[in-house]
Protein backbone atom coordinates (compact mmCIF):
# COMPACT_ATOMS: atom_id res chain seq x y z
CA UNK A 1 0.00 0.00 0.00
CA UNK A 2 2.79 2.37 0.85
CA UNK A 3 4.23 1.80 -2.34
CA UNK A 4 1.05 2.40 -4.30
CA UNK A 5 0.46 5.80 -2.32
CA UNK A 6 4.28 6.44 -3.07
CA UNK A 7 3.72 5.62 -6.70
CA UNK A 8 1.00 7.79 -7.20
CA UNK A 9 2.41 10.73 -5.15
CA UNK A 10 5.57 10.63 -7.80
CA UNK A 11 2.96 10.45 -10.44
CA UNK A 12 1.70 13.68 -9.46
CA UNK A 13 5.17 15.43 -8.70
CA UNK A 14 5.86 14.31 -12.33
CA UNK A 15 2.83 16.23 -13.58
CA UNK A 16 3.48 19.23 -12.05
CA UNK A 17 7.46 19.30 -12.22
CA UNK A 18 6.49 18.85 -16.44
CA UNK A 19 3.89 21.85 -15.72
CA UNK A 20 6.09 23.91 -13.71
CA UNK A 21 8.77 23.40 -17.30
CA UNK A 22 6.22 24.41 -19.60
CA UNK A 23 5.55 27.65 -16.95
CA UNK A 24 9.07 28.28 -17.14
CA UNK A 25 9.78 27.87 -20.39
CA UNK A 26 6.86 30.67 -21.35
CA UNK A 27 8.12 32.82 -18.72
CA UNK A 28 11.80 32.64 -20.08
CA UNK A 29 10.92 33.26 -23.88
CA UNK A 30 8.38 36.22 -22.32
CA UNK A 31 11.22 37.75 -20.65
CA UNK A 32 13.45 37.31 -23.38
CA UNK A 33 11.16 38.72 -26.39
CA UNK A 34 10.31 41.79 -23.77
CA UNK A 35 11.40 45.16 -25.26
CA UNK A 36 13.19 47.88 -23.64
CA UNK A 37 12.92 51.16 -22.27
CA UNK A 38 10.74 53.53 -24.25
CA UNK A 39 12.86 56.87 -24.89
CA UNK A 40 10.27 58.83 -22.62
CA UNK A 41 9.38 56.48 -19.90
CA UNK A 42 6.69 56.93 -16.78
CA UNK A 43 7.41 54.60 -14.19
CA UNK A 44 4.31 53.05 -12.82
CA UNK A 45 4.02 51.39 -9.48
CA UNK A 46 1.34 49.48 -7.29
CA UNK A 47 2.32 50.47 -3.46
CA UNK A 48 -0.87 48.92 -2.21
CA UNK A 49 0.18 46.21 -1.35
CA UNK A 50 2.30 43.98 1.32
CA UNK A 51 6.25 44.29 0.36
CA UNK A 52 8.61 41.00 1.31
CA UNK A 53 12.18 41.89 2.22
CA UNK A 54 13.16 39.09 -0.06
CA UNK A 55 12.26 36.22 -2.43
CA UNK A 56 12.12 32.78 -1.20
CA UNK A 57 15.52 30.65 -1.98
CA UNK A 58 12.92 27.80 -3.14
CA UNK A 59 12.27 28.46 -6.41
CA UNK A 60 8.97 26.48 -7.13
CA UNK A 61 8.10 28.68 -3.79
CA UNK A 62 8.78 32.04 -6.05
CA UNK A 63 6.23 30.67 -8.69
CA UNK A 64 3.05 32.43 -8.75
CA UNK A 65 3.93 34.67 -5.86
CA UNK A 66 3.46 38.99 -7.05
CA UNK A 67 4.38 40.10 -4.03
CA UNK A 68 6.93 43.03 -4.32
CA UNK A 69 10.58 43.42 -3.06
CA UNK A 70 11.23 46.16 -1.19
CA UNK A 71 14.90 46.32 -2.40
CA UNK A 72 13.30 45.60 -5.98
CA UNK A 73 11.69 48.62 -5.66
CA UNK A 74 14.76 50.75 -3.84
CA UNK A 75 17.05 49.56 -6.91
CA UNK A 76 14.62 50.39 -9.57
CA UNK A 77 14.04 54.11 -8.07
CA UNK A 78 17.82 54.42 -8.17
CA UNK A 79 18.53 53.27 -11.00
CA UNK A 80 15.70 55.69 -12.44
CA UNK A 81 16.63 58.52 -11.15
CA UNK A 82 19.61 58.75 -13.39
CA UNK A 83 18.39 57.58 -16.44
CA UNK A 84 16.96 60.19 -19.09
CA UNK A 85 14.32 58.01 -20.27
CA UNK A 86 12.60 58.40 -17.18
CA UNK A 87 10.68 61.44 -16.65
CA UNK A 88 8.22 60.58 -13.62
CA UNK A 89 6.60 58.56 -11.43
CA UNK A 90 2.95 57.24 -10.95
CA UNK A 91 1.52 55.06 -7.64
CA UNK A 92 -1.22 53.64 -6.75
CA UNK A 93 -2.04 54.23 -3.00
CA UNK A 94 -4.48 53.16 -0.72
CA UNK A 95 -4.28 50.94 2.71
CA UNK A 96 -1.35 49.37 2.30
CA UNK A 97 -0.13 46.41 5.06
CA UNK A 98 3.52 47.84 5.30
CA UNK A 99 5.08 49.10 8.14
CA UNK A 100 6.51 52.73 9.12
CA UNK A 101 10.37 51.63 8.49
CA UNK A 102 8.81 50.04 5.09
CA UNK A 103 7.45 53.56 4.10
CA UNK A 104 10.74 55.28 4.89
CA UNK A 105 12.96 53.28 3.67
CA UNK A 106 10.32 54.23 0.09
CA UNK A 107 10.23 57.85 0.91
CA UNK A 108 13.58 57.76 1.34
CA UNK A 109 14.32 56.75 -2.19
CA UNK A 110 11.23 58.78 -3.52
CA UNK A 111 12.82 62.08 -2.19
CA UNK A 112 16.14 60.60 -3.61
CA UNK A 113 14.07 60.44 -7.36
CA UNK A 114 12.70 63.65 -7.07
CA UNK A 115 16.12 65.54 -6.62
CA UNK A 116 16.97 64.57 -9.67
CA UNK A 117 13.67 66.85 -11.03
CA UNK A 118 11.81 63.82 -11.97
CA UNK A 119 8.03 64.36 -10.76
CA UNK A 120 6.33 61.45 -8.80
CA UNK A 121 2.65 61.40 -8.07
CA UNK A 122 0.76 59.75 -5.67
CA UNK A 123 -3.01 58.41 -6.50
CA UNK A 124 -5.51 56.78 -4.47
CA UNK A 125 -9.25 55.21 -4.40
CA UNK A 126 -9.37 56.09 -0.83
CA UNK A 127 -6.31 56.21 2.08
CA UNK A 128 -8.47 53.62 4.39
CA UNK A 129 -12.22 52.83 3.67
CA UNK A 130 -13.72 53.21 6.61
CA UNK A 131 -10.67 52.77 8.43
CA UNK A 132 -7.01 53.71 9.33
CA UNK A 133 -4.67 54.76 5.95
CA UNK A 134 -1.73 56.53 8.75
CA UNK A 135 0.97 54.25 7.24
CA UNK A 136 -0.03 54.66 3.07
CA UNK A 137 -0.90 58.28 3.83
CA UNK A 138 2.29 58.77 5.17
CA UNK A 139 4.41 57.52 2.42
CA UNK A 140 2.07 59.50 -0.41
CA UNK A 141 3.27 62.79 1.77
CA UNK A 142 7.09 62.31 -0.09
CA UNK A 143 5.35 62.61 -3.47
CA UNK A 144 5.17 66.14 -5.45
CA UNK A 145 1.18 65.56 -5.30
CA UNK A 146 -1.67 63.79 -3.78
CA UNK A 147 -4.31 63.19 -5.58
CA UNK A 148 -7.92 61.27 -4.78
CA UNK A 149 -10.56 59.89 -6.16
CA UNK A 150 -14.11 61.72 -5.48
CA UNK A 151 -15.60 58.83 -3.02
CA UNK A 152 -12.36 58.52 -0.97
CA UNK A 153 -11.13 59.72 2.32
CA UNK A 154 -7.96 60.24 4.41
CA UNK A 155 -8.10 57.58 7.26
CA UNK A 156 -5.71 60.07 9.19
CA UNK A 157 -7.04 59.27 12.95
CA UNK A 158 -3.31 58.75 14.02
CA UNK A 159 -1.53 55.15 15.80
CA UNK A 160 -2.92 52.70 17.90
CA UNK A 161 -0.57 49.62 19.69
CA UNK A 162 -2.83 46.93 20.75
CA UNK A 163 -1.87 43.47 22.53
CA UNK A 164 -3.93 40.66 23.27
CA UNK A 165 -3.73 38.64 26.53
CA UNK A 166 -4.74 35.22 27.33
CA UNK A 167 -4.91 35.37 31.33
CA UNK A 168 -8.37 35.35 31.70
CA UNK A 169 -9.19 32.11 29.12
CA UNK A 170 -5.99 30.58 31.37
CA UNK A 171 -7.90 31.03 34.30
CA UNK A 172 -11.38 29.79 32.98
CA UNK A 173 -9.36 26.73 31.23
CA UNK A 174 -7.23 26.22 34.44
CA UNK A 175 -3.72 26.68 32.64
CA UNK A 176 -1.27 28.42 34.50
CA UNK A 177 1.84 29.84 33.73
CA UNK A 178 4.91 28.98 35.27
CA UNK A 179 7.20 31.94 33.74
CA UNK A 180 9.72 34.83 34.68
CA UNK A 181 12.05 37.43 32.64
CA UNK A 182 15.09 39.48 32.65
CA UNK A 183 13.82 42.23 33.26
CA UNK A 184 10.55 44.01 33.70
CA UNK A 185 10.40 45.83 30.14
CA UNK A 186 10.57 42.05 28.97
CA UNK A 187 6.22 41.60 27.98
CA UNK A 188 6.50 38.99 25.33
CA UNK A 189 5.33 36.48 28.19
CA UNK A 190 2.44 38.79 29.40
CA UNK A 191 0.56 37.57 26.49
CA UNK A 192 0.20 34.86 28.99
CA UNK A 193 0.79 36.08 31.95
CA UNK A 194 -1.38 38.94 32.58
CA UNK A 195 -5.00 40.65 31.60
CA UNK A 196 -3.85 43.79 30.10
CA UNK A 197 -0.67 46.30 30.00
CA UNK A 198 2.03 46.18 32.86
CA UNK A 199 3.35 49.82 33.68
CA UNK A 200 6.32 49.25 32.44
CA UNK A 201 4.77 47.65 29.12
CA UNK A 202 2.60 50.65 28.93
CA UNK A 203 5.87 52.75 29.35
CA UNK A 204 7.53 51.36 26.46
CA UNK A 205 4.72 51.11 24.68
CA UNK A 206 3.56 54.41 24.72
CA UNK A 207 7.10 55.46 23.96
CA UNK A 208 7.07 53.47 21.04
CA UNK A 209 4.36 55.07 19.65
CA UNK A 210 5.18 58.76 20.15
CA UNK A 211 8.21 58.41 18.70
CA UNK A 212 6.73 56.88 15.35
CA UNK A 213 3.98 59.78 15.32
CA UNK A 214 6.66 62.09 15.94
CA UNK A 215 7.89 60.92 13.13
CA UNK A 216 4.90 60.64 10.99
CA UNK A 217 3.92 64.35 11.57
CA UNK A 218 6.97 65.56 10.65
CA UNK A 219 7.06 63.79 7.43
CA UNK A 220 3.76 64.84 6.78
CA UNK A 221 4.26 68.45 7.32
CA UNK A 222 7.31 69.01 5.54
CA UNK A 223 5.66 66.89 2.34
CA UNK A 224 2.66 68.95 2.36
CA UNK A 225 4.39 72.42 3.74
CA UNK A 226 2.69 72.86 6.55
CA UNK A 227 3.25 72.95 10.03
CA UNK A 228 3.87 70.66 12.94
CA UNK A 229 1.69 71.40 15.38
CA UNK A 230 -1.20 72.14 12.30
CA UNK A 231 -0.35 68.33 11.40
CA UNK A 232 -1.12 67.24 14.58
CA UNK A 233 -4.02 69.13 14.83
CA UNK A 234 -5.83 67.97 11.64
CA UNK A 235 -5.48 64.71 12.86
CA UNK A 236 -7.08 64.98 15.53
CA UNK A 237 -9.99 66.03 13.33
CA UNK A 238 -9.72 62.74 10.89
CA UNK A 239 -10.72 60.91 9.59
CA UNK A 240 -11.96 63.20 6.14
CA UNK A 241 -13.78 63.08 4.00
CA UNK A 242 -12.44 63.69 -0.16
CA UNK A 243 -13.77 67.80 0.00
CA UNK A 244 -12.24 68.09 3.58
CA UNK A 245 -8.94 66.50 2.65
CA UNK A 246 -8.25 69.30 -0.23
CA UNK A 247 -9.38 72.08 2.01
CA UNK A 248 -7.27 70.98 4.59
CA UNK A 249 -4.69 70.50 2.10
CA UNK A 250 -3.59 67.13 2.68
CA UNK A 251 -3.97 66.47 -0.86
CA UNK A 252 -4.15 68.43 -3.91
CA UNK A 253 -7.33 67.60 -5.85
CA UNK A 254 -9.99 65.05 -6.42
CA UNK A 255 -10.00 62.93 -9.50
CA UNK A 256 -10.60 59.63 -10.90
CA UNK A 257 -8.22 57.40 -12.75
CA UNK A 258 -8.51 57.69 -15.83
CA UNK A 259 -7.97 61.35 -15.31
CA UNK A 260 -4.98 61.28 -13.10
CA UNK A 261 -3.70 59.22 -15.56
CA UNK A 262 -4.11 61.93 -18.52
CA UNK A 263 -2.70 64.48 -16.41
CA UNK A 264 0.29 62.55 -15.47
CA UNK A 265 1.51 61.32 -19.27
CA UNK A 266 0.18 65.44 -20.44
CA UNK A 267 3.11 65.86 -17.34
CA UNK A 268 5.70 63.19 -19.36
CA UNK A 269 5.80 64.48 -22.56
CA UNK A 270 4.67 63.98 -25.65
CA UNK A 271 5.16 60.24 -26.70
CA UNK A 272 5.11 59.22 -22.46
CA UNK A 273 5.02 55.77 -22.22
CA UNK A 274 4.03 53.96 -18.97
CA UNK A 275 6.10 50.89 -17.77
CA UNK A 276 5.35 49.63 -14.41
CA UNK A 277 8.44 49.03 -12.15
CA UNK A 278 9.35 45.82 -11.95
CA UNK A 279 9.54 45.51 -15.68
CA UNK A 280 11.51 48.35 -15.79
CA UNK A 281 14.20 47.24 -13.48
CA UNK A 282 14.19 43.62 -16.05
CA UNK A 283 14.96 45.79 -18.90
CA UNK A 284 17.28 48.74 -17.44
CA UNK A 285 19.38 46.22 -14.59
CA UNK A 286 20.33 46.75 -11.29
CA UNK A 287 22.52 48.96 -10.09
CA UNK A 288 25.58 48.58 -7.67
CA UNK A 289 26.55 45.73 -10.58
CA UNK A 290 30.08 46.75 -10.73
CA UNK A 291 33.34 47.00 -8.92
CA UNK A 292 34.20 44.97 -5.25
CA UNK A 293 31.90 42.86 -4.23
CA UNK A 294 29.84 43.52 -1.06
CA UNK A 295 27.78 40.33 -0.05
CA UNK A 296 23.93 40.65 1.06
CA UNK A 297 22.64 38.48 3.44
CA UNK A 298 19.21 38.20 4.78
CA UNK A 299 18.30 37.57 8.13
CA UNK A 300 15.01 37.43 8.15
CA UNK A 301 11.93 35.91 10.17
CA UNK A 302 12.11 34.12 13.60
CA UNK A 303 15.47 32.76 14.75
CA UNK A 304 15.49 29.31 14.70
CA UNK A 305 18.10 26.32 15.23
CA UNK A 306 18.65 24.32 11.61
CA UNK A 307 17.65 25.43 8.39
CA UNK A 308 15.47 28.39 7.43
CA UNK A 309 12.66 28.00 5.45
CA UNK A 310 9.57 29.83 3.85
CA UNK A 311 6.44 29.29 4.70
CA UNK A 312 4.78 28.09 1.43
CA UNK A 313 1.06 29.31 1.83
CA UNK A 314 1.79 32.53 3.44
CA UNK A 315 5.34 33.43 2.54
CA UNK A 316 6.87 34.15 5.89
CA UNK A 317 10.36 33.13 6.55
CA UNK A 318 12.53 31.72 9.46
CA UNK A 319 15.79 32.93 10.18
CA UNK A 320 17.78 29.84 10.52
CA UNK A 321 20.92 29.70 11.92
CA UNK A 322 22.25 26.78 9.70
CA UNK A 323 21.47 28.74 6.93
CA UNK A 324 22.40 31.97 7.90
CA UNK A 325 25.58 31.22 9.68
CA UNK A 326 26.32 28.98 5.97
CA UNK A 327 26.21 32.03 4.05
CA UNK A 328 28.62 33.79 6.15
CA UNK A 329 30.84 31.38 5.74
CA UNK A 330 31.19 31.26 2.11
CA UNK A 331 31.23 34.99 2.35
CA UNK A 332 33.94 34.56 4.52
CA UNK A 333 35.66 31.99 2.25
CA UNK A 334 35.12 33.77 -0.87
CA UNK A 335 38.32 35.92 -1.48
CA UNK A 336 36.27 38.50 -3.88
CA UNK A 337 34.06 39.42 -1.21
CA UNK A 338 35.27 42.93 0.69
CA UNK A 339 32.39 43.57 2.88
CA UNK A 340 29.17 42.32 4.10
CA UNK A 341 25.69 43.38 3.94
CA UNK A 342 23.69 41.89 6.56
CA UNK A 343 19.70 42.86 6.12
CA UNK A 344 17.81 41.98 9.49
CA UNK A 345 13.82 41.88 9.67
CA UNK A 346 13.50 39.67 12.83
CA UNK A 347 11.10 39.58 16.36
CA UNK A 348 13.49 37.26 17.77
CA UNK A 349 13.44 33.59 19.21
CA UNK A 350 16.12 30.99 19.87
CA UNK A 351 18.87 32.10 22.44
CA UNK A 352 22.10 29.32 20.86
CA UNK A 353 20.28 30.27 17.33
CA UNK A 354 20.74 34.04 17.48
CA UNK A 355 24.39 32.98 19.46
CA UNK A 356 25.49 30.83 16.16
CA UNK A 357 24.89 33.91 13.99
CA UNK A 358 26.34 36.32 16.46
CA UNK A 359 29.60 34.12 16.43
CA UNK A 360 29.74 34.20 12.35
CA UNK A 361 29.71 38.08 12.12
CA UNK A 362 32.39 37.91 14.82
CA UNK A 363 34.99 35.72 12.32
CA UNK A 364 33.93 38.08 9.85
CA UNK A 365 35.33 41.19 11.06
CA UNK A 366 38.53 38.67 12.37
CA UNK A 367 39.07 38.00 8.76
CA UNK A 368 38.99 41.67 7.78
CA UNK A 369 35.55 41.68 6.28
CA UNK A 370 33.34 44.65 7.81
CA UNK A 371 30.34 43.83 8.78
CA UNK A 372 27.28 46.50 8.12
CA UNK A 373 23.74 45.74 9.74
CA UNK A 374 20.46 47.16 7.97
CA UNK A 375 17.47 46.68 9.88
CA UNK A 376 14.40 46.88 8.59
CA UNK A 377 10.95 46.72 10.44
CA UNK A 378 11.87 45.50 13.47
CA UNK A 379 15.38 43.38 14.66
CA UNK A 380 14.53 42.55 18.43
CA UNK A 381 15.40 40.25 21.01
CA UNK A 382 17.23 37.68 18.68
CA UNK A 383 17.18 40.29 16.30
CA UNK A 384 19.26 42.46 18.15
CA UNK A 385 21.62 40.09 19.21
CA UNK A 386 22.79 38.63 15.96
CA UNK A 387 23.24 42.40 14.75
CA UNK A 388 25.05 43.62 17.91
CA UNK A 389 28.21 42.56 16.89
CA UNK A 390 28.52 44.57 13.09
CA UNK A 391 31.04 47.15 13.09
CA UNK A 392 27.86 49.49 12.17
CA UNK A 393 24.37 49.15 12.75
CA UNK A 394 21.74 51.15 10.26
CA UNK A 395 18.06 51.27 11.57
CA UNK A 396 14.87 53.41 10.36
CA UNK A 397 13.12 55.82 12.55
CA UNK A 398 10.65 53.31 12.90
CA UNK A 399 12.37 50.32 13.07
CA UNK A 400 11.54 48.39 16.24
CA UNK A 401 14.61 46.95 17.72
CA UNK A 402 16.51 46.56 21.35
CA UNK A 403 14.25 44.31 23.27
CA UNK A 404 17.74 43.09 25.37
CA UNK A 405 16.40 40.61 27.64
CA UNK A 406 15.16 36.60 27.97
CA UNK A 407 12.16 34.93 29.37
CA UNK A 408 11.35 31.19 29.21
CA UNK A 409 9.13 29.09 31.66
CA UNK A 410 6.25 26.46 30.68
CA UNK A 411 2.14 25.95 31.14
CA UNK A 412 1.13 23.94 33.94
CA UNK A 413 -2.05 22.12 32.47
CA UNK A 414 -3.31 20.01 35.13
CA UNK A 415 -6.08 21.79 35.71
CA UNK A 416 -7.10 21.74 32.06
CA UNK A 417 -6.64 18.35 32.06
CA UNK A 418 -8.76 17.69 35.09
CA UNK A 419 -11.81 20.25 33.60
CA UNK A 420 -11.61 16.92 30.52
CA UNK A 421 -11.36 14.12 33.02
CA UNK A 422 -8.12 13.03 31.93
CA UNK A 423 -5.61 12.05 34.31
CA UNK A 424 -1.81 11.85 34.12
CA UNK A 425 1.32 9.50 35.40
CA UNK A 426 4.99 8.76 35.06
CA UNK A 427 7.57 7.19 36.24
CA UNK A 428 11.58 8.82 36.32
CA UNK A 429 15.14 8.36 37.13
CA UNK A 430 16.25 11.57 38.11
CA UNK A 431 15.19 14.62 40.40
CA UNK A 432 14.75 16.76 37.93
CA UNK A 433 13.81 15.09 35.34
CA UNK A 434 10.19 16.28 35.13
CA UNK A 435 11.78 19.84 34.99
CA UNK A 436 10.13 20.64 31.51
CA UNK A 437 6.83 18.64 31.84
CA UNK A 438 3.57 20.54 31.64
CA UNK A 439 1.96 18.79 34.24
CA UNK A 440 4.73 19.02 37.26
CA UNK A 441 5.43 22.42 39.17
CA UNK A 442 9.10 23.08 39.46
CA UNK A 443 10.71 22.22 42.65
CA UNK A 444 12.71 24.94 44.78
CA UNK A 445 15.70 23.41 43.36
CA UNK A 446 14.39 23.29 39.10
CA UNK A 447 13.15 27.04 39.87
CA UNK A 448 16.69 27.95 41.29
CA UNK A 449 18.46 26.01 38.00
CA UNK A 450 15.65 28.04 36.01
CA UNK A 451 16.79 31.67 37.77
CA UNK A 452 20.20 31.25 36.84
CA UNK A 453 19.44 30.22 32.92
CA UNK A 454 17.78 33.39 32.88
CA UNK A 455 20.44 35.26 34.37
CA UNK A 456 23.58 33.32 31.99
CA UNK A 457 21.65 34.55 29.18
CA UNK A 458 20.69 37.91 30.00
CA UNK A 459 24.57 38.45 31.28
CA UNK A 460 25.82 36.99 28.22
CA UNK A 461 23.39 39.17 26.03
CA UNK A 462 24.39 41.86 27.42
CA UNK A 463 28.22 41.67 27.79
CA UNK A 464 28.13 41.50 24.08
CA UNK A 465 26.01 44.29 23.39
CA UNK A 466 28.57 46.51 25.65
CA UNK A 467 31.41 44.97 23.57
CA UNK A 468 29.85 45.08 20.31
CA UNK A 469 28.60 48.56 21.00
CA UNK A 470 31.86 49.61 22.67
CA UNK A 471 29.55 50.78 25.48
CA UNK A 472 30.18 50.73 29.35
CA UNK A 473 28.38 47.95 30.46
CA UNK A 474 26.58 50.16 33.29
CA UNK A 475 24.78 51.69 30.25
CA UNK A 476 23.81 48.63 28.27
CA UNK A 477 21.94 47.74 31.67
CA UNK A 478 20.01 50.36 31.88
CA UNK A 479 18.93 50.46 28.15
CA UNK A 480 18.51 47.00 28.35
CA UNK A 481 16.01 45.23 30.48
CA UNK A 482 14.17 43.75 27.61
CA UNK A 483 13.18 47.33 26.50
CA UNK A 484 11.65 48.03 22.84
CA UNK A 485 12.71 51.14 21.22
CA UNK A 486 12.16 52.80 17.74
CA UNK A 487 15.57 52.98 15.58
CA UNK A 488 15.24 57.13 16.22
CA UNK A 489 15.30 56.11 20.16
CA UNK A 490 18.20 53.60 19.95
CA UNK A 491 20.30 55.82 18.14
CA UNK A 492 20.12 58.30 20.56
CA UNK A 493 20.93 55.04 23.31
CA UNK A 494 24.23 54.14 21.19
CA UNK A 495 22.52 50.57 19.99
CA UNK A 496 22.47 51.83 16.24
CA UNK A 497 25.13 54.32 14.45
CA UNK A 498 23.06 55.65 11.65
CA UNK A 499 19.19 56.06 10.60
CA UNK A 500 18.49 54.99 7.30
CA UNK A 501 17.90 52.24 4.81
CA UNK A 502 19.83 50.15 2.34
CA UNK A 503 21.92 53.31 0.55
CA UNK A 504 22.82 54.59 4.10
CA UNK A 505 24.40 50.79 4.80
CA UNK A 506 26.31 50.82 1.04
CA UNK A 507 27.82 54.09 2.10
CA UNK A 508 29.54 52.77 5.62
CA UNK A 509 30.15 49.97 3.70
CA UNK A 510 32.05 51.62 0.87
CA UNK A 511 33.70 53.68 3.90
CA UNK A 512 34.78 50.42 5.69
CA UNK A 513 36.58 49.11 2.64
CA UNK A 514 38.22 52.45 1.82
CA UNK A 515 36.28 53.39 -1.29
CA UNK A 516 34.66 56.75 -2.33
CA UNK A 517 30.78 57.02 -1.75
CA UNK A 518 30.51 57.65 -5.97
CA UNK A 519 32.50 54.70 -6.61
CA UNK A 520 30.31 51.82 -7.72
CA UNK A 521 30.32 48.01 -6.21
CA UNK A 522 28.64 44.89 -6.50
CA UNK A 523 26.01 43.87 -4.27
CA UNK A 524 25.72 40.13 -4.45
CA UNK A 525 23.22 37.85 -2.66
CA UNK A 526 24.37 35.03 -0.60
CA UNK A 527 23.50 32.31 -0.70
CA UNK A 528 23.13 32.23 -4.50
CA UNK A 529 19.48 31.39 -5.18
CA UNK A 530 19.17 28.54 -7.65
CA UNK A 531 16.70 29.69 -10.51
CA UNK A 532 14.09 27.83 -11.40
CA UNK A 533 15.31 25.81 -13.85
CA UNK A 534 18.36 24.69 -12.26
CA UNK A 535 16.49 23.91 -9.31
CA UNK A 536 14.03 21.79 -12.03
CA UNK A 537 17.56 19.83 -13.51
CA UNK A 538 18.48 19.18 -9.92
CA UNK A 539 15.30 17.42 -8.95
CA UNK A 540 14.95 15.61 -12.38
CA UNK A 541 18.59 14.27 -12.07
CA UNK A 542 17.96 13.35 -8.14
CA UNK A 543 20.59 15.65 -7.15
CA UNK A 544 19.09 18.24 -4.73
CA UNK A 545 19.03 15.51 -1.92
CA UNK A 546 19.70 11.93 -1.66
CA UNK A 547 16.06 11.34 -0.57
CA UNK A 548 13.68 8.73 -2.75
CA UNK A 549 10.90 10.92 -4.79
CA UNK A 550 8.55 9.28 -2.41
CA UNK A 551 10.20 10.33 0.44
CA UNK A 552 10.27 13.89 -1.07
CA UNK A 553 6.22 13.76 -1.84
CA UNK A 554 6.10 12.18 1.57
CA UNK A 555 7.35 15.23 3.08
CA UNK A 556 5.45 17.70 0.93
CA UNK A 557 2.21 16.12 2.34
CA UNK A 558 3.25 16.39 5.76
CA UNK A 559 4.17 20.22 4.70
CA UNK A 560 0.42 20.99 3.84
CA UNK A 561 -0.92 18.81 6.79
CA UNK A 562 1.12 20.69 9.01
CA UNK A 563 -0.63 23.37 7.91
CA UNK A 564 -4.19 22.56 8.04
CA UNK A 565 -3.41 22.84 12.01
CA UNK A 566 -3.26 26.49 13.07
CA UNK A 567 -3.87 25.23 16.61
CA UNK A 568 -0.51 24.07 16.97
CA UNK A 569 1.37 26.39 17.64
CA UNK A 570 -0.88 28.08 20.67
CA UNK A 571 -0.66 23.98 21.73
CA UNK A 572 3.16 23.71 21.71
CA UNK A 573 3.22 26.65 24.05
CA UNK A 574 0.63 25.44 26.42
CA UNK A 575 3.17 22.74 26.37
CA UNK A 576 6.09 24.69 27.11
CA UNK A 577 7.82 23.59 23.88
CA UNK A 578 8.48 26.98 22.50
CA UNK A 579 12.10 28.09 21.77
CA UNK A 580 11.64 31.67 21.30
CA UNK A 581 13.50 32.87 24.68
CA UNK A 582 14.42 36.36 23.10
CA UNK A 583 11.18 37.57 21.77
CA UNK A 584 9.39 40.37 20.82
CA UNK A 585 5.88 41.48 22.78
CA UNK A 586 3.16 40.57 20.63
CA UNK A 587 1.64 43.83 19.47
CA UNK A 588 -0.05 44.83 16.90
CA UNK A 589 0.56 48.33 15.33
CA UNK A 590 -2.20 49.97 13.55
CA UNK A 591 -0.57 52.52 11.48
Amino acid sequence: MRKFIGRILAWIGGITIAFVILVFVIATFTRSTTGKVPSKTILEVNLETDIAEDTSNDPFLRLGRTTPVLRDMVDALEKARDDERVTGLIARMGAAPISMAQAQELRDAIAAFRAKKKFAIAFAETYGEFGPGNGAYYLASAFDEIWLQPSGDVGLTGLSAEGMFLRGAFDKLGIIPRMDHRYEFKSAMETYTEKKFTPAAKEATSRVMESMFSQMTKGIAQGRKLKEPDVKSLIDRGPFLGKEAVDAKLVDGIAYRDEVFAKVKEKGGKDAQFLYLDKYLDRAGRPNQKGPVVALIHGLGPVVRGKGNVDPFSAESSMGSETVAAAFRDAINDKSVKAILFRVDSPGGSYVASDTIWRETIRAKKAGKPVIVSMSSVAGSGGYFVAMGADKIVAQPATITGSIGVLGGKMLTNGMWDKLGISWDEVHTSQNARMFSSTTDYSKEEWARFQSWLDRVYVDFTSKVAEGRKLPKEKVLEVAKGRIWTGEDAKARGLVDELGGYPVALKLAKQAIQLKESDSITLRVFPKKKTTFEALMARLNNQDDSESSEARQAELMLRVLEEVRPAVKAFRAIQGGDTQVLSMPQLQFRP
